[in-house]
């Protein structure tokens, strides 16, 4: 007689809702300083470079420190680095309030505090990020993953226009309403580690699986001594290592770093253009709404093309989308036909996104989950702090379309890379996941 197991029903799962709530207010405060800091840099410098490398070096600092904190991931309580961050955000948060209120931003203050703010989102997000796999069973993932980017999409939706409206009032609002996000991230996130705790519920990777390597039998002579201090170096490239070793997501890192470039260095010179044309913040808050509407579109539908509709399929489909709206989008220059170009273009994101990071989430053992995912993060965003800068100085040195069309170049590359990797096309459906990552162990 065959048990037929019930669906996990993620909306009963209360730490995974408390998690969602934690990840979500932490994710509206980054929307809102990720839309105001450009605007702001090229209000105060009113210069499209100057701003360019403001954002450049904010994506540097994050992507060095995403390092550090897939180790810190792995050593330490996940849920309690997650409290961790959300204090230092008040704290950063608070301050970026106060510089505004006295009138000292400049270009120097929101370079410093936009490295600050990323830094901490680069030591702390990772274990947000790495927490759910002890939260949400395999067999659920892919639809945790596209519910997340439902929230993502709905984030983007709500962002821009209420990043546009606090900025019409002053940045100061802007950071207000920040410190209040991580003060309520803070609070569930000290309320998810309690419930953990309580449960009995093992959230750190270094306790969860048994290593890849067993330690040698140490001697009679060696047995009693200290054990030796955790090698940082080592661990990151342990890391590093296991993620190359699988032909299934290191031949991936490539394309999607590209893309990655590509994409958002677009998205960036059309911000840069519109504002450098005197349309206004709330504008643009507008616009980036109406595309988050899209996206969020997209997020309503991937959890039924996921368990149907093979991850690599969906990805292969999603970048040549991407890759289309990109060409397009250097032929256009009213607000509302690049809503249109670049509403369609993402739609298919949120699909590519919950496919892609399920199944790493699934593939990855707990104990390299942190690594696995700083390392994954850095190689797929290592390029992204040139995108502010091909932004801001393409705009200065040729222009609008023509920077655009670079960018664009850069994700039919992405799609040629794409069709041509076996082990990305060959990607399943979410039921054959587990099946799937296991023949590609390391033995």
């Amino acid at each position: 007689m065959t048990t037929v197991t019930a669906p996990h029903r993620l909306w009963r799962n209360t730490r995974y809702l408390t998690w969602l709530v934690s990840d979500t207010s932490k994710g509206l405060a980054a929307a809102l300083f990720a839309f105001a800091i450009p605007l702001l840099a090229l209000i105060i410098t009113n210069d499209p470079a100057q701003a360019g490398i403001i954002a450049g070096a904010g994506l540097v600092a994050r992507l060095l420190t995403t390092l550090v904190g897939g180790i810190l991931a792995d050593r330490h309580r996940r849920v309690v680095l997650m409290l961790i961050g959300s204090l230092f955000g008040i704290v950063l948060a608070a301050a970026f309030t106060v510089l505004a209120g006295v009138d000292a931003l400049t270009f120097g203050t929101l370079l410093v505090i936009d490295v600050l703010l990323a830094a901490r989102s680069g030591l702390f997000d990772v274990a947000g990020e790495s927490a759910i796999k002890e939260i949400v069973p395999d067999d659920a993932m892919g639809r945790a993953q596209a519910a997340n980017q439902g929230r993502d999409a709905a984030l983007q939706l709500a962002g821009g226009p209420l990043g546009g409206l606090l900025l019409g009032v002053g940045g100061w609002l802007v950071g207000v309403v920040m410190t209040l996000c991580h003060l309520l991230a803070a609070v569930t996130a000290w309320m998810l580690a309690r419930t953990m705790r309580r449960d009995g519920v093992v959230d750190t990777g270094a306790d969860a699986d048994a290593p890849l390597a067993q330690e040698p039998e140490r001697s009679d002579e060696t047995k009693g001594r200290t054990a030796p201090r955790p090698n940082a170096w080592a661990e990151l490239r342990e890391g590093f290592r296991w993620l190359f070793s699988r032909p299934d997501l290191g031949g991936v890192l490539a394309i999607v770093t590209i893309i990655n470039l590509g994409f958002n260095a677009a998205i960036t010179t059309t911000i840069y253009a519109l504002q450098q044309a005197g349309y206004s913040a709330l504008l643009i808050g507008t616009l980036s709404a109406i595309i988050g509407g899209f996206m969020l579109a997209g997020a309503i539908v991937a959890p039924f093309l996921v368990p149907r509709i093979g991850a690599g399929i969906l990805t292969i489909c999603s970048l040549s989308v991407v890759a289309i709206g990109a060409v397009v989008l250097s032929t256009v220059t009213e607000p509302w036909a690049i809503v249109v170009v670049l509403g369609v273009a993402v739609l298919l994101i949120p699909a590519l996104n919950a496919g892609m990071m399920g199944y790493f989430m699934v593939a990855t053992p707990t104990r390299l989950l942190g690594r696995a995912n700083s390392a994954a993060g850095v190689l797929g965003m290592g390029a992204m702090p040139l995108g502010p800068l091909i932004a801001g100085f393409g705009l200065t040195w040729i222009g609008r379309q023509n920077t655009i069309l670079v960018c664009a170049a850069l994700c039919v590359v992405a799609v040629a890379l794409a069709l041509g990797n076996r082990a990305l096309r060959g990607l399943p459906v979410e039921s054959r996941w587990a099946e799937h990552a296991k023949q590609y162990e390391v033995r």
